[in-house]
């Protein structure tokens, strides 16, 4: 069972957030957590806020499930670019220039590599289920 958590409208720029969550795709949480809290990129703390974030969302889906026996992954995380906020910065000659602060979103889903055995009773009792329908 995945959990997702998203962060919108974070300051930072997609391209510096992407080197940060590039370090941690498809890494087990636990190696993860520990590869952002001595990452010394200002995105590193966001990143591991919101990892933090997708593992509470996963233990309020799953309260019959340990988290120690869970062996969570990062499934995928994305960093799409935010709205941009244009300023106007003066230049020589009476010019301006334009100046771009980008921000970004970012989409983590977690999962677990454990998943619940299925028996083979309950795949015949979900395909007639399917076909009483």
């Amino acid at each position: 069972m995945e959990a997702v958590a998203k962060l919108n409208n974070v300051p930072t720029s997609p391209r510096k957030m992407r080197m940060v969550a590039d370090m941690i795709r498809g890494e087990r949480v636990n190696r993860a957590l520990s590869l952002l809290k001595f990452e010394s990129k200002e995105g590193a703390a966001r990143l591991e806020k919101l990892l933090l974030s997708a593992i509470a969302n996963w233990a309020a889906k799953n309260e019959d499930e340990r988290l120690e026996d869970a062996d969570l992954y990062i499934k995928s995380i994305t960093v799409d670019g935010g709205r941009m906020l244009k300023r106007l910065r003066p230049a020589p000659q009476g010019r301006a220039h334009r100046i771009r602060k980008r921000s970004n979103h970012v989409t983590i889903v977690i999962d677990s590599k454990n998943q619940p055995a299925v028996t083979a009773e309950e795949v015949v009792e979900e395909v007639s289920n399917e076909t009483d329908n």
